[in-house]
């Protein structure tokens, strides 16, 4: 009874956000744009609330900035900005992307999730994206606590070459992230890959462009919430055998 009331619920906030705030061609529209990033996005949280941290030099994280805030950015020197929400076309993209274009900040996308494994193809995308970004930058999703932790962990391991235990601080409760919930995914997904590491040596980044399966990231974190052993879904290389005098 409780879950169809919630997913009714569900249902019906995800209609209702998608039949408005698509569009801020006119005052009007404009008007419930604001509306709309406020009410279903909660823009408003995020004006006393930034989630504002030093990723490495020149590299930033925040939560999704409203175009006052980049503009505050851009006066800090901000030269460019990574959305890693995707251009969705909606209120929040609508009004980053014209705050950029008038404050002269360059605006990319690397679209990865909170609560499901990210694709190969976008966590490539993803590395190779940062590594391209004009500095300094800022990256942000919404909260700043999931996907933006995640990315500051691969930025810091992969592109830094930090060691990963002080790369994953980005990803703690002081950011509201709490890896018990389904956003624990992004945990678990470096979780994989220290055990694979583990098994054989592997850099992150090879791992991520050679071997990873956002499948097997799906299955086996589902299997750690149900308390079952995940591991036993990897495939892992077999232990090298040991040499032997001839």
């Amino acid at each position: 009874m409780f879950k169809r009331i919630s997913d009714w619920f569900e249902t019906t906030e995800r209609r209702l956000r998608r039949s408005f705030g698509d569009d801020i061609s006119t005052p009007e529209l404009r008007r419930q744009a604001k509306w709309h990033f406020n009410l279903f996005d909660h823009a408003f949280l995020r004006v006393p609330w930034t989630n504002f941290d030093k990723v490495a030099d020149d590299v930033y994280r925040s939560n999704h900035p409203g175009p006052r805030r980049l503009l505050r950015y851009k006066e800090m020197g901000i030269r460019a900005i990574l959305n890693l929400r995707g251009a969705d076309g909606y209120s929040p993209w609508l009004f980053e992307q014209e705050a950029c274009e008038e404050l002269g900040l360059e605006l990319r996308v690397a679209k990865i999730y909170a609560r499901k494994a990210a694709k190969r193809h976008e966590i490539v995308r993803l590395i190779d994206t940062m590594r391209a970004m004009p500095k300094p930058f800022v990256m942000h999703c919404k909260s700043g606590a999931d996907r933006a932790g995640f990315a500051a962990v691969l930025y810091k391991a992969i592109i830094e070459g930090v060691p990963l235990e002080e790369a994953r601080k980005h990803l703690a409760v002081k950011y509201i992230h709490f890896d018990w919930t389904d956003t624990g995914i992004v945990d678990h997904i470096i979780d994989m890959y220290e055990l694979r590491n583990a098994a054989s040596p592997i850099d992150m980044e090879t791992w991520f462009r050679t071997e990873y399966d956002h499948r097997v990231a799906g299955k086996s974190f589902r299997a750690k919430q149900a308390g079952k052993d995940w591991k036993a879904s990897m495939a892992l290389p077999a232990p090298a055998k040991p040499a032997t005098a001839d």
